[in-house]
């Protein structure tokens, strides 16, 4: 039986194999999901899908994309924000 912290739902069941021939039930965390760009919703590439405390120990430079919004944006959309910006600086009320 495992320890009560790991009864939990929060947890998978695997079932592995034991080096004296019998099966256990291990309880494994579950993989998070993929990170979204929070315009489009679409999943970001370059960041990885492991736990807050496992993303800790990465390089940084593996953590997230190291362009501005980097963990937040999609590239398209950061694109396409760029240039409406732009383009209100230079002629506003034309960035509609």
């Amino acid at each position: 039986m495992p320890r009560p912290a790991l009864r939990t739902r929060s947890r998978k069941r695997v079932s592995k194999a034991l080096p004296g021939g019998r099966r256990s039930v291990h309880f494994k965390r579950e993989i998070p999901g993929r990170a979204t760009c929070s315009i489009c919703g679409n999943p970001l590439a370059g960041t990885p899908r492991l736990l807050p405390s496992e993303v800790g120990k990465l390089n940084r430079s593996k953590r997230r994309v190291s362009r501005i919004y980097g963990g937040q944006l999609c590239s398209n959309c950061l694109k396409k924000a760029l240039k409406q910006a732009v383009r209100a600086a230079i002629a506003p009320g034309w960035a509609k």
